[in-house]
């Protein structure tokens, strides 16, 4: 029999036990301010990425089909051995798991996932590109991804897939004159394929220019076709207002959604149903050692403004508007800001180059928010307890979701 002395205390704590598993059965109790702010995160409110002016083809499936052909073409590059897919992988969320990208070479900052791509005004975590065509381009040149020319790619394209390419921008011209159409050339780092570039007349460059946008806007017209759809956070919202919703999270997932509207502030930047605001942030996120600090969109705003492929350039089909290019914020408060990321995509490593290996990392950095190495840090400490950290991290790994599109498209044809 139980000693009288301890009898008061053990019914205390199982009077306790049982209110606090009569707690975790129960469904949370949401406000419907909070229910509208849960909502407004769901995936069923993204709707159909906006239309693309700029490009004509955006949304031709003639123009998909030949662009997904070239993601996959590991022919795209000097070498023949790169692919867009090698960094950008379907298995991982269309973007690999290195803490650098690496083609030909390394790099200097993270592969960002390109699902969700078509919703955002800016690639890139500087937002130095204004369009997914123009984007799909820049690596094609860069050195250390696929390394080569554009004069190169646009006789391979025109060549290799001559019928696709003709049918969606009619007769390709004929590059067969070496002399005006050099096997390489291109305004690139390269002394070489920049000196015969050079030596082009201007009609001939524009005319190469604008086979080499075409090649860009095949594969936007694919990107823009990988789109998130409902994972079980989506589940979740979908039953907020009913009792079912407690068997699709637990108890802590619950405590992390709510800390992710409410005390731990998450929404001031990701917010809406790809839960990013596509808006430039400094968050205080170091550097590695050795390395210079990054000045993000203040150099990217730079570089898309001169970018010859940009929004108001005459390769545009929508050269007239532009008005995420014409009024752009400017200035030295976007000093060390890079992009914010989707949350729909969540894969490690995280940050721009990759600095924390884990999530938690990423919650402990924004539970201190340290002083920024370049620029200032826009987010104030949290003061979340290590329980709460948790909570958020069970909460963060429910968002990420399947894409909405056909899986034909997810491997090479």
């Amino acid at each position: 029999m139980l000693d009288p002395k301890y009898a008061s205390s053990f019914l205390l704590v199982v009077v306790l036990i049982y209110l606090l598993f009569v707690q975790l059965k129960q469904p949370p109790s949401w406000t419907d301010a909070e229910i509208e702010t849960i909502q407004s995160l769901g995936i069923s409110q993204l709707g159909e990425p906006p239309s693309d002016p700029t490009n004509a083809v955006a949304n031709d499936s003639r123009a998909a089909k030949l662009g997904h052909k070239l993601f996959f073409d590991e022919r795209m590059s000097i070498t023949g051995t790169i692919a867009c897919a090698n960094c950008h992988q379907p298995e991982n969320q269309f973007r690999d798991s290195l803490t650098r990208g690496v083609a030909i070479g390394q790099t200097d900052r993270r592969t960002p996932s390109i699902i969700g791509g078509a919703y955002s005004p800016w690639q890139y975590w500087d937002g130095r590109k204004d369009s997914q065509w123009s984007q799909a381009l820049a690596p094609l040149e860069h050195p250390m991804e696929h390394g080569g020319n554009r004069m190169f790619y646009v006789r391979y394209v025109t060549a290799r897939y001559k019928d696709e390419y003709e049918a969606i921008f009619g007769p390709a011209p004929d590059l067969s004159d070496r002399e005006r159409f050099p096997e390489h050339a291109a305004p690139v780092g390269r002394t070489d394929w920049n000196s015969t570039w050079q030596a082009m007349s201007t009609e001939d460059q524009n005319l190469v220019n604008q086979l080499f946008v075409n090649i860009g806007k095949t594969i936007a017209a694919y990107e823009r076709l990988l789109v998130p759809g409902p994972g079980r956070f989506d589940e979740y919202v979908a039953s907020i207002r009913f009792d079912e919703q407690q068997t699709i999270f637990d108890h802590n997932e619950v405590v992390g959604l709510r800390l992710f509207i409410g005390k731990a502030n998450c929404t001031q930047c990701h917010n809406g149903p790809l839960l990013t605001n596509n808006e430039f942030h400094n968050t205080g996120v170091a550097n590695f050692p050795g390395e210079i600090p990054d000045k993000g969109r203040v150099q990217g705003i730079r570089d898309v403004t001169d970018d010859p492929f940009n929004c108001v350039s005459q390769y545009s089909d929508a050269r007239y508007s532009c008005a995420e290019l014409r009024f752009a914020r400017t200035g030295s408060e976007l000093i060390g800001t890079v992009r914010t990321p989707s949350l729909r995509s969540l894969h490690p490593p995280f940050m721009h180059k990759g600095q924390h290996a884990t999530l938690r990392e990423v919650l402990d950095h924004y539970n201190d928010a340290p002083l920024a190495m370049i620029g200032h840090n826009e987010a104030k400490p949290l003061n979340l307890t290590q329980l709460e950290i948790t909570q958020l991290e069970r909460f963060l790994a429910t968002l990420n979701a399947p894409l909405r599109t056909d899986s034909n498209w997810l491997k090479a044809p």
